[in-house]
Formats: C-alpha cells, structure tokens, sequence
C-alpha cells in the first residue's frame, strides 16, 4: 500500500489517509469543503462547498497521477437530499465526458457540519 498525501487537499481531521494505493486502485478519504490551507469549511452554501470538495478531490487525484477519467466510482454524502440537483450540475460540469458509477445519499450529519462530502475509487495506471 501506499499512502498519499498533498497540502493541495486538506489534511486529515482523524487518523486515516488523504487517499491509498493498493492493487492498482487509489481510494480516497471523503473529501468535505475544508480550505487546505485555513483547516475551516468554506463560507456559503452548496454551491461553494461542492466545488471546494472537487477541488480538493482533484488535488487528491493529481498528486496521485491520475485524473477523473481514471474514476470508476464515487459515493456522494448529502446532508439534504434537496441540494441534489446542484450538487449533480457542479459535479457532472468538473467532470466532463467521465461518467463513473456513482451512489448518492443522504445522511443525518457529516463532519463539521458540512453540507456534502465525496470520495472516489479510481484505476491507477
């Protein structure tokens, strides 16, 4: 296994990894709207918290070379099922032709209050 870790992303709140490599796959920790570089979720809504967690997403997928292309799956946490449909405009816009499989729920919480929280499967090549 490897572990991956870059202060692109935000780092870890508990203690686990940004991401691992095992078998040619690279899983990632879920990534909440965190500012890598304060530690605090973003100011605002929805909208701003799903493009920070893609950013950090892509920062995580970056410092492991590889890109959403490479995604086979995501999981989407949604503290209301009600912020669906910006959540699915942002993501399908960051991700362009990439089309993984992808499960999206709706929780009762999720760390530090934040409104949605991804994490992705991806092939490492």
């Amino acid at each position: 296994m490897k572990h991956v870790s870059t202060d692109k992303a935000p780092a870890a709140i508990g203690p686990y990894s940004q991401a691992i490599i095992a078998n040619g796959l690279l899983f990632t920790a879920g990534q909440i709207a965190l500012d890598p570089a304060t530690g605090q979720l973003v100011a605002g809504g929805v909208t701003e918290q799903t493009e920070r967690v893609m950013t950090n997403l892509e920062a995580v997928l970056a410092a492991s070379g590889v890109a959403w292309d490479d995604v086979v799956k995501t999981t989407v946490y949604l503290q209301d099922m009600s912020h669906f449909p910006v959540v699915n405009e942002l993501y399908g816009k960051r991700l362009g032709a990439a089309r993984p499989a992808r499960s999206t729920v709706q929780v009762s919480g999720l760390p530090r209050g934040a409104l949605v929280e991804i994490d992705v499967i991806a092939v490492v090549k």
